[in-house]
């Protein structure tokens, strides 16, 4: 077995034991592609499926404005409150974490599988989400750059 099916399958065994099915369903959907000898799937993904994630991302938190459920009244109630100040910093922040997150992605790819055991670790003992392995890799980023470790070139 090569080394990325081994990967795959000990992250597919992670996801399942630690019950993660999101890590589980891609590490298994890529280890299908896989075996079934689809390098052309995974060019495709490999190029794109970023971006579709985030789109389905942004589709999930926009259905309310969809459903008719925040409405112009709600956001004018909040925008320019604390909570709503608060907010937009916030994404800023998180925009900007992110965005590092993709450089520090693009220059040590395998720092992935550090991000994934982590995100298997946080959400089995301490309760948290999946959010993902840019915000993962943005607040690793961020961790790198203060304790002076190491720094894309």
């Amino acid at each position: 077995m090569n080394a990325g099916k081994l990967i795959l399958t000990i992250l597919f065994l992670l996801g399942m034991i630690f019950r993660n099915n999101l890590i589980a369903a891609s590490a298994g959907t890529l280890l299908v592609i896989k075996l079934v000898n689809l390098p052309s799937a995974l060019k495709v993904l490999e190029r794109h499926s970023l971006e579709w994630g985030l789109l389905f991302l942004l589709l999930a938190v926009m259905v309310p404005f969809a459903l008719d459920k925040i409405g112009f009244q709600e956001i004018g109630r909040t925008l320019f409150t604390p909570v709503g100040v608060v907010a937009i910093v916030g994404g800023v922040l998180a925009a900007y974490l992110c965005g590092q997150g993709v450089i520090l992605l693009q220059w040590k790819p395998e720092i992935m599988a550090g991000l994934v055991i982590g995100t298997l670790l946080g959400v089995s003992f301490l309760k948290g989400s999946p959010v993902g392995p840019l915000a993962a890799a943005g607040l690793a980023a961020l961790l790198l750059h203060f304790f002076g470790l190491e720094k894309p070139r």
